[in-house]
């Protein structure tokens, strides 16, 4: 019994320790010129589609839910936010090239028809960024006339 009490201790003390360790929130004051919304005539449908299912992985501008005050929550979303935007970034479409953003786009066409995005792990706690078949059909049929007009 003495041991459970021992290793809880060490245990909240560590989760109150690591609360100090705090992450660089993805958040901008600014839209910059560049963004995919600016950059195009999105459609409102699509527009909004983006936005709820993209934008918090995948642009500057993260809307963050009140869990990721908690360490190591932080953590884990400050590396998921930071690999998306490796991947891509929507606040910077502008500056990509002609090739690239077709690139870009066919890998959206792809992760969103084969069920890859937005990701599980985001979709269980965000209810609303569940892409119906509807707006996935108009996010592709926009995806595909994007990269026909490039």
């Amino acid at each position: 019994m003495k041991l459970v009490k021992i290793i809880s201790w060490i245990t909240l003390i560590s989760f109150a320790v690591i609360q100090f360790f705090p992450v660089d929130y993805n958040q901008s004051k600014t839209i910059p010129q560049t963004d995919f919304m600016i950059v195009n005539k999105v459609p409102a449908t699509v527009y909004k589609t983006l936005q709820v299912s993209c934008y918090d992985c995948h642009s500057n501008n993260t809307f963050y839910p009140w869990y990721n005050k908690l360490q190591p929550v932080a953590w884990y979303l400050e590396k998921h936010i930071n690999d998306g935007k490796k991947d891509l970034n929507f606040s910077f479409w502008g500056d990509y090239s002609d090739r690239r953003k077709k690139s870009k786009i066919n890998s959206i066409i792809n992760q969103i028809e084969s069920g890859e995005m937005p990701i599980y792990s985001y979709t269980v706690i965000h209810r609303n960024a569940i892409i119906s078949k509807s707006d996935k059909e108009a996010v592709i049929k926009y995806m595909t006339s994007l990269k026909d007009s490039l």
